[in-house]
């Protein structure tokens, strides 16, 4: 029974993981290169913020997952919420698919055997589970701020 639970656990897992983002896709294509860049307000973030932190979450997170520190030291976290000019709305979607692809490579092959296995964030030990629900709650966080913002533009 305890195998059937993480079998099934894996596959809402990564189910989950492909809903969020595509709800994400699919509002993000709804806005135009100006709205994708806009600010609603000067402390807010625009959907391209949002998009890259996600990126830079992922890439940091899901490389390397079960044996090395999910902060990488070459992730630069505040430079994701900083536009620069080179920043561009293809670059960061390039960025944000390279990220989600990073997540499935990592998470797709898990084996049951793998979910007893602990992994590190931030210097902290995280269960497979628990690593994963950090995760996925960041992401639909953010992802609801993208519909929130694509909705409003």
């Amino acid at each position: 029974m305890t195998m059937d639970v993480i079998a099934n656990y894996h596959t809402d897992a990564l189910q989950s993981f492909r809903n969020h983002k595509a709800m994400a896709e699919r509002a993000i294509e709804q806005v135009n290169d100006e709205e994708f860049f806009a600010l609603i307000d000067p402390e807010a973030n625009s959907i391209a913020i949002i998009v890259k932190h996600i990126a830079g979450n992922l890439h940091s997170r899901w490389t390397d997952f079960l044996t090395s520190d999910g902060e990488k030291p070459e992730r630069f976290r505040d430079g994701e919420f900083v536009a620069l000019s080179d920043d561009s709305r293809e670059s960061l979607m390039e960025f944000w698919r390279s990220g989600w692809q990073t997540l499935f490579d990592a998470v797709e092959p898990l084996k049951v055997d793998d979910f007893a296995r602990t992994v590190t964030i931030r210097g902290e030990p995280h269960a497979i589970v628990e690593a994963i629900n950090r995760q996925m709650m960041h992401y639909a966080f953010h992802i609801g701020q993208i519909i929130l913002l694509a909705k409003h533009f």
